[in-house]
């Protein structure tokens, strides 16, 4: 049988597989929100996606390769309704009318097959494909093959999904969300929420749990960065440093330079544009998004945008973590040392990331510089970041940063 758009059937028995066609994890999400008499979720434990398979009584389940296992025997009585949807991927362009072969097959218990193609979509990028619907004693199924344009955040906020207006607090297990996230698919989402708990784990190990600090990302863009650029290290050292903001930053936003001679103040980094920022910023030379890559040279001197930096601080004002990645050549050893001396009474921790085989110079004797108001900096070397796993890299990024932010605060530098 074949339910075109609108049409509806009686189903048969109680167990129900549902097969999407076209859903596919990271480019068209699949997802199933159980609703109540007033078509939205009881709790966010009602929308059944890649993150969370199941709902809490077991009754709908998500299976590997699109498919939704539902008992409707096991639904709770104040459940009328299942809406199987699907949204595209933030990153992929388009609409959902360009997924082939989009449409719901349903197998009955009692073995007859009811096909529901996606006939009839336009421009929408979230959609609902089938609604499972009580009617009396019985369930009836739907072909609605209808959504949003606006996509992922439109369909959940319809169903009564929380998408918060202002960035969370932090939850009980100390991992802090953003609303941006509800834009990222149910696969990024998850790589993003194991990343945040790595993340918060360091901090509340290292007791900097609750710490709110703005977060500075410096990048390398000489010449000697050309392998890490063109392999695209750095496109994953921003994807990797994105849940650091999340975590200290009130609006979880990234502050980036690019320096080399000189530097460029880049557009901030938001947790839903951080893959397509990096594609239109992450570049040695040329003109893109407006900057002029090739006025800022392509050697390194360090000392123009680590000024620019410290005259941005200010004693006694909310902690700054500036993370600087290069791969060295760091030549004006006595000036650099000066000024980071002079740095030690602002409210700026920084830490220091050697990427790719390089000699580091003054950055290996951080640990023992002298003259210093609290320990200000540290600096750890990684001969190839896509080797370290998250646990180790953000314990190794974060660890000296609540001892530094102790010592400030209870030196006046920072509050």
């Amino acid at each position: 049988m074949e339910l075109v758009r609108g049409a509806n059937t009686t189903v048969d028995g109680h167990a129900l597989r549902v097969a999407v066609t076209g859903a596919a994890p990271g480019s068209v999400d699949l997802m199933v929100f159980q609703l109540g008499g007033n078509n939205k979720v009881r709790s966010d434990a009602d929308f059944i996606f890649f993150n969370q398979p199941s709902s809490p009584e077991g009754a709908v389940r998500l299976s590997a390769g699109g498919v939704v296992e539902i008992d409707s025997a096991a639904v709770p009585a104040d459940i009328v309704m299942l809406s199987v949807a699907v949204a595209l991927d933030g990153d992929v362009a388009g609409a959902l009318a360009d997924v082939l072969q989009l449409g719901a097959t349903i197998d009955q218990a009692g073995g007859e097959q009811i096909a529901a193609p996606a006939l009839g979509l336009t421009t929408e990028r979230a959609a609902v494909l089938v609604e499972i619907y009580r009617r009396g004693e019985a369930w009836k199924i739907r072909n609605v093959s209808a959504g949003w344009d606006g996509g992922l955040a439109d369909l959940v906020t319809t169903f009564g999904v929380s998408v918060d207006e202002e960035p969370a607090e932090a939850s009980t297990d100390g991992i802090r969300s953003l609303p941006d996230e509800a834009k990222l698919s149910m696969v990024k989402r998850e790589k993003l929420d194991l990343r945040k708990r790595e993340v918060a784990k360091v901090l509340l190990t290292k007791g900097g749990n609750g710490i709110r600090a703005r977060v500075i990302l410096v990048i390398d863009k000489t010449g000697s960065m050309s392998k890490q650029y063109k392999s695209k290290v750095v496109h994953r050292v921003v994807e990797r440093m994105v849940p650091v903001a999340i975590q200290l930053d009130d609006d979880g936003k990234l502050e980036p330079y690019l320096y080399a001679v000189g530097f460029h103040k880049l557009p901030e980094i938001s947790v839903h544009d951080a893959e397509s920022w990096s594609e239109e910023y992450l570049h040695l030379r040329g003109l893109h998004g407006g900057f002029d890559y090739d006025a800022i040279g392509a050697s390194n001197r360090e000392i123009p945008i680590m000024t620019e930096i410290v005259s941005g601080l200010r004693a006694g004002t909310a902690p700054t973590l500036v993370l600087f990645f290069t791969d060295g050549g760091f030549t004006e050893r006595r000036e650099i040392s000066a000024l980071m001396r002079d740095a030690s009474a602002l409210p700026a921790f920084w830490q220091f990331v050697g990427i790719g085989k390089a000699k580091y110079g003054v950055l290996e004797k951080l640990d023992d510089m002298d003259g210093r108001v609290v320990d200000n900096a540290g600096f750890f070397a990684l001969d190839d970041i896509d080797s370290v796993s998250d646990s180790e890299l953000y314990s190794r990024l974060l660890s000296e940063f609540p001892d530094w932010h102790k010592s400030a605060v209870a030196a006046g530098i920072t509050r």
